[in-house]
């Protein structure tokens, strides 16, 4: 696969010095070391003391256990226990049962290596450009968004929501089923930003109309703002916001005020920003401490040279061609 990479700035609020090198991605190539640059200092735990009682790791559940290890989402995991493609210790795995370090556990037949410690997930932010479909397979045999990311040795990249297949923008990939249920349930009410072209204007009824609800197939829609960015000729361009992310929805708030969508692009996911220098069909690493900041997670405390505190600054983007 080939990739060109070239130092950009992650549009993540809030900005803040960052002391942390964002991981590197699987096909990143040779490490540190065989390249000869001095790797960052390594604070190990200090080995407990003889005959101290081991830490007591308490169970947790299937379905985020292996959400976790990226082996798939919550839901996902929970269908297959119906489906029966999962077991625990030789045994059908059952909704909400907990699991722990000695327990063995398959999926389709397979033996999945559990681990509990806490890690960082990973997170991709991409520019997804128009005429890719956001599916693994397509059996039409159109281009994937999955083409263009690193491989995984572990695990697969899940993505966050969905853009469809005519529109661009900001869509974020994580290893972590979790944190991926995080950020698309609908009650943490993430924001969605989209800048609309539209054949024609607006008026100030049909504004109100979509602020207030439009009432559509599978309930009721609403922007949560609708700003006016101007145009020339027969078409206009807003800025709209919305705090779910149903399918098409945006473009089917607009057919039904009798206003067709031409062009459709996500600038902003939750707290997450599209950056200006990631161009279509790129994507770039989020850094761990943003990650963690976007995950709940606490901040990873590590000691790091100022040589690899400069080197996190410097985000990378990532051009490749799909597989």
């Amino acid at each position: 696969m080939k990739k060109k990479t070239e130092p950009a700035g992650a549009d993540f609020a809030p900005a803040r010095p960052r002391t942390s090198a964002p991981r590197a991605p699987d096909d990143a190539g040779a490490s540190a070391e065989s390249r000869g640059e001095r790797s960052p200092v390594r604070v190990r735990a200090a080995a407990p003391a003889r005959g101290a009682p081991a830490e007591t790791i308490e169970p947790e559940r299937l379905q985020k256990v292996l959400a976790q290890l990226g082996v798939g989402s919550r839901r996902e995991i929970e269908e297959w226990v119906v489906a029966g493609r999962i077991s625990v210790n030789g045994e059908p795995a059952e909704l909400g049962q907990k699991i722990g370090p000695g327990d063995r556990v398959k999926v389709n037949g397979k033996l999945v290596p559990l681990k509990f410690a806490t890690r960082t997930p990973r997170v991709l932010i991409y520019h997804k450009p128009e005429g890719e479909i956001v599916s693994r397979e397509d059996p039409d045999g159109r281009p994937t968004v999955f083409e263009r990311l690193p491989l995984l040795r572990k695990g697969r990249w899940i993505a966050v929501g969905r853009l469809d297949f005519n529109t661009s923008g900001l869509l974020l990939f994580t290893n972590d089923g979790t944190l991926a249920n995080r950020l698309m349930h609908p009650r943490y009410e993430l924001e969605r930003e989209y800048a609309v072209r539209l054949l024609g204007e607006l008026t100030e009824e049909q504004i109100e109309s979509l602020k207030t609800g439009i009432q559509l197939e599978d309930g009721l829609a609403r922007f949560t703002t609708l700003t006016d960015q101007g145009g020339e000729g027969i078409n206009h361009w807003y800025k709209v916001t919305l705090s779910e992310g149903r399918n098409r929805e945006v473009r089917r708030m607009f057919e039904a005020v009798g206003l067709t969508v031409s062009r459709l692009m996500r600038v902003r996911y939750g707290p997450v920003t599209l950056s200006s220098r990631l161009k279509r069909g790129m994507w770039m690493e989020m850094p761990e401490e943003d990650v963690c900041e976007l995950a709940g997670l606490p901040r990873p405390q590590r000691q790091v040279s100022a040589r690899t505190a400069e080197k996190a600054r410097q985000v990378r983007v990532h051009r490749t061609t799909p597989r």
